[in-house]
C-alpha cells in the first residue's frame, strides 16, 4: 500500500512502534513514512483505535508494551502476510483464513453466550470488511 506525501514522493505501509509519553510503547501500528522528506502519518483507518487506546492510558501512563495487532484487525493482517511462514501465501488467502478463523470464533463466542467476545469478534470482521471495500474502490 501506497500513498503520495505532500512533499511529491510516494509514501510506504509499515509496522512501526508509537511513543506514547516516553513511557509506553505501542508495537506494530501501520504508519505511511516517506524516504525523501522522512514525514509519518498513521493510517487512517485505524486512528480511531490508536487514539482510543492512548486516551484510556491516561496522562501519567506506567511503563508498559502493547500490540496494536492485538486491537485492531489491519494491524494484524499486515503483520500476518510479512511473517516469513506466509511470504508465498496470496495476501487474498491470509484475508480469507482469517475471516473463517474469526467466524469460527464468532460461533463459540455465541454458543457461550459471550457477548463482550461477540462484540470484538464482529468489530474485527467489521475492520476486515471496511478495509476490502475501499481497497476495491481504488481499482
Amino acid at each position: 500500500m501506497q500513498k503520495q506525501c505532500k512533499c511529491g514522493s510516494s509514501m510506504s505501509i509499515r509496522l512501526r512502534t508509537v511513543i506514547y509519553q516516553n513511557k509506553v510503547e505501542i508495537e506494530n501500528v501501520p504508519v505511511f513514512s516517506c524516504e525523501e522528506c522522512q514525514r509519518s502519518e498513521v493510517f487512517a483507518e485505524v486512528k480511531p483505535d490508536l487514539t482510543g487506546i492512548i486516551g484510556k492510558l491516561g496522562n501519567l501512563p506506567e511503563k508498559k508494551q502493547l500490540y496494536f495487532n492485538d486491537i485492531s484487525e489491519i494491524a494484524h493482517l499486515l503483520l500476518k502476510v510479512t511473517e516469513k511462514e506466509h511470504a508465498s501465501d496470496p495476501v487474498e488467502k491470509i484475508v480469507e483464513d482469517r475471516i473463517n478463523e474469526l467466524l469460527d470464533l464468532l460461533l463459540l463466542a455465541q454458543s457461550l453466550g459471550d457477548e463482550p467476545w461477540t462484540v470484538d469478534i464482529r468489530k474485527r470482521l467489521t475492520q476486515i470488511s471496511k478495509q476490502s471495500l475501499s481497497v476495491n474502490d481504488l481499482n
